[in-house]
């Protein structure tokens, strides 16, 4: 990869103005399909929750009947009653769960995949932006914290809300004095919780980006476990994932902080208007003006109304962390896609490839830097190779990637057959251009189904071929051949070995266009030859472009372009450049002056 290329930047911060309600509303093109589930999850909670508030009644009855007249054959009517309301409550709380379960799990499902898909789809510089930990947590963890508000806080804001609506209006009928008392911390309880929901948002999101960042660092510890070991930086890269530990530590115990005192509060407030209210209604019946019943009923209904109020905080406060994990969600998914053609094909004429007044910039590279690549104008005849040479840094591996269009030229254009790319589809383009890149990646997958990436249709014997041309007889002594698993990464394999399977992947669907970022500089010197003479007749029937810093795979080419900062500065033959360009002839006597002293 070309040392111009932008380092990736953190991912965006959410914006400071934000409503949790707005954004977890956008989670209902989600929800709708299983909104007949959530109904009837809310609905089972509701009714499960009313016999809760039946049960002080019962108890004021049980009050004021059997016990003040010493009435035992009332009182077990009404002790069965309270046993069929308890039987009830636990019957439909545990239907409530089994109808989401499996729906939810459809919706996580869903939303993982779309989330998938739509990173699949998004340009090479949205990657090159966003660290791959940040994109792993929100297909993971926030999925999960967006499920679990679906099942849980989502039924219970709805059923504890009026749980509450309707045990106060319980209790001011059963006495309006006592429900004046117990009612006296609601306002400040509503003021308290909207102070609370703005600061814990930012919390939230705080610590779910740091718990991204996080995971960025255990995911290239784990990666380059190698060179951390060959260079005894198990002690530094420790000190970095303990420093980020650290942060995220400190803001989930911010997080902590904030909710603990929420939570004292919804909490004793309440406790200290219960307590009123049995002085008061102490008083009140001492006077005969409410029965003790009554008042067994009004404390019972208020101690029931606890878990709903108290309950408050935690909603809340899981309710900001699912707003976040959505706003994390949609933040890729209302990234703009890549612009698409809709060409179905480039109609043969013979062209080849054609660049012509080429600019390109990284879209957030600094307004006051210059274009990577200055007004390319080159051209690739049809059935020719044409080699890539340039000093590090020049723009050669930029170049060759606007042709599949992973990146799209700022300005110029690029045809292929006479065809501008933009106008083709990219499914279309890829298909008719293969690349194969320096830094070989390979999937945990089996050597068959890496290679066959290239060409998913291709039969064993085009397989047999690719796998021949690119000299990897390698793997006819793996545990299970080309079905041995070569793990992530492919790090079970050595450079070369991982860099041939690559070439493979890119000749095994007989390319129209093959583009090769410097495909041979894992290899030593003897298969490099061998693959080499294969290459030869793979390049014979296709139009190539080949990056190379080799003068033995410059001679692979018919002619030779060389880029200088940006621009094209000659193109030609080898031995026409020798005699011509001084650039080109530095370039290649470095190379064999090397080369010479290796020797030796």
């Amino acid at each position: 990869m070309d040392e111009n290329q932008n380092p990736r930047s953190p991912a965006p911060a959410v914006a400071p103005t934000r409503s949790t309600v707005r954004s977890l509303l956008r989670l209902r093109t989600y929800a709708r399909p299983i909104r007949w589930y959530l109904t009837g999850s809310v609905a089972s909670a509701m009714v499960a929750s009313s016999t809760v508030l039946v049960v002080p009644l019962v108890l004021g009855r049980i009050v004021d009947g059997p016990i003040a007249h010493h009435d035992l054959g009332a009182l077990w009517p009404l002790v069965a009653l309270l046993l069929v309301l308890g039987l009830a409550e636990a019957g439909l709380f545990g239907l409530r769960r089994v109808l989401v379960a499996r729906p939810l799990s459809r919706v996580e499902a869903t939303m993982r995949g779309d989330l998938y898909g739509k990173l699949q789809r998004l340009p090479v510089s949205f990657h090159d932006r966003w660290p791959s930990g940040q994109l792993l947590s929100r297909a993971t963890s926030d999925m999960y914290t967006l499920r679990l508000f679906l099942a849980f806080p989502l039924v219970f804001l709805v059923v504890n809300s009026l749980m509450f609506l309707a045990g106060t209006a319980l209790m001011f009928a059963l006495d309006w004095r006592l429900g004046l008392i117990a009612m006296g911390p609601a306002v400040p309880l509503i003021v308290l919780c909207h102070y609370f929901e703005s600061r814990y948002s930012s919390a939230a999101r705080t610590a779910q980006d740091q718990n991204g960042d996080l995971a960025t660092v255990l995911e290239e510890s784990v990666l380059g476990i190698r060179i951390l070991k060959s260079f005894g930086r198990q002690r530094t890269m420790a000190q970095r994932f303990g420093a980020q530990a650290e942060r995220l530590r400190g803001t989930e115990l911010h997080k902590a902080r904030m909710l603990a005192n929420l939570w004292a509060v919804i909490v004793g407030l309440p406790e200290v208007a219960l307590g009123c209210s049995l002085a008061v209604g102490a008083v009140l019946v001492a006077h005969d003006e409410m029965t003790a019943g009554t008042l067994v009923a009004f404390l019972s209904t208020a101690l029931a109304l606890r878990w709903p109020v108290e309950s408050m905080g935690w909603l809340l406060a899981y309710s900001n962390e699912a707003g976040t994990a959505a706003d994390r969600f949609f933040e890729v998914m209302d990234t703009p896609e890549e612009e698409d053609g809709h060409g179905t094909a480039a109609e043969p004429n013979g062209d080849g490839i054609r660049f012509t007044g080429v600019r390109f910039r990284y879209p957030d590279a600094p307004a006051d830097s210059p274009d990577l690549l200055q007004g390319i104008d080159l051209h690739i005849r049809r059935g020719e190779t044409m080699a890539l040479v340039g000093a590090t840094g020049s723009g050669k591996t930029t170049l060759t990637a606007l042709i599949p269009r992973l990146y799209d030229a700022t300005e110029g254009t690029i045809t292929v057959d006479g065809r501008d790319i933009r106008t083709l589809s990219r499914a279309r383009l890829r298909e008719v251009v293969a690349v194969a890149f320096e830094e070989p990646t390979l999937f945990s997958a089996t050597v068959r189904e890496n290679v066959l990436m290239g060409a998913p249709d291709a039969p064993q014997a085009a397989l047999d071929r690719a796998l021949s041309t690119a000299q990897a007889g390698f793997v006819q002594q793996l545990p299970h051949g080309v079905d041995t698993e070569v793990g992530e990464q492919g790090l079970s394999l050595s450079g070369g070995q991982r860099q041939r399977l690559a070439l493979a992947r890119a000749v095994v669907g007989d390319p129209e266009f093959l583009v090769l970022d410097d495909p041979l500089s894992a290899l030593d010197v003897h298969t490099e030859a061998l693959v080499e003479q294969a290459l030869r007749e793979v390049l014979g029937t296709t139009t190539a472009l080949v990056v190379a810093h080799r003068p033995s795979t410059v001679m692979l080419a018919d002619r030779v372009a060389v880029l200088d900062e940006g621009r094209i500065l000659a193109v030609g033959t080898h031995h026409d450049l020798l005699e011509s360009c001084p650039a080109y002839r530095e370039l290649m006597s470095g190379h064999s002056a090397l080369e010479e002293s290796v020797a030796r």
